[in-house]
């Protein structure tokens, strides 16, 4: 079965994005905890709820927007913002000490989420293959749950071995690496054919 080439770019962009998050996110409680000034249990709740207060916030009105136009350029150029931002969110990591610094972190982190959802699951969907879609999206909860599953393990090992900065620049690295990978779409994104502009209900003939 072939898979077209917007579908396997976002599952490689996804899985890398995921592993780079995915490195950290088992030490990330440790290290707001032990190295955060101020840190706590309550700190690493609190900023899991920024983040997901912000996410939520900017996703209705970039999705808003974005539904406006019939091109998908927006689409991608939303994506692309939103990938590269949550990328480097890991290197901010490095330089926090203390907890607001945390609290800015997520919060820039469910921004970037925010403008990056909404038109990832838009460009996937509308690039779905017929009669293939349940494959194609498995391999994109599969995708999700290896990356998940590697690079939480390899990322206990490395932060034991070389400290919290270092997963961080990692991690960094990689989520960078495959937010980068959605450019390789945009040729793909130009040839599609536009979204036709609903005609607004003006009810019964007379």
């Amino acid at each position: 079965m072939k898979i077209n080439h917007v579908i396997r770019t976002l599952v490689v962009s996804d899985f890398f994005i995921n592993s780079g998050f995915s490195i950290f996110a088992p030490v990330l409680a440790v290290f707001v905890t032990k190295q955060i000034t101020g840190g706590s249990l309550a700190v690493v709740g609190f900023a899991a709820a920024i983040f997901q207060i912000f996410k939520s916030i900017i996703q209705i009105p970039v999705a808003r927007v974005l539904d406006k136009t019939k091109s998908q350029n927006d689409d991608f150029y939303s994506m692309l913002f939103g990938s590269l931002i949550v990328g480097i969110v890991p290197f901010l990591y490095i330089f926090a000490t203390e907890s607001y610094h945390v609290y800015i972190i997520q919060a820039i982190y469910g921004i970037g989420a925010g403008f990056s959802i909404p038109p990832w699951f838009a460009i996937f969907s509308k690039h779905l293959d017929k009669l293939h879609e349940n494959i194609e999206w498995s391999m994109e909860s599969i995708g999700i749950g290896i990356s998940g599953a590697v690079a939480a393990a390899v990322g206990g090992i490395l932060a034991q071995k070389f400290g919290f900065n270092f997963v961080f620049i990692i991690g960094g690295i990689v989520a960078v690496f495959g937010a980068l990978q959605q450019i390789r779409i945009f040729d793909d994104i130009k040839k599609k054919i536009g979204r036709v502009k609903p005609v607004p209900d003006r009810g019964p003939e007379t």
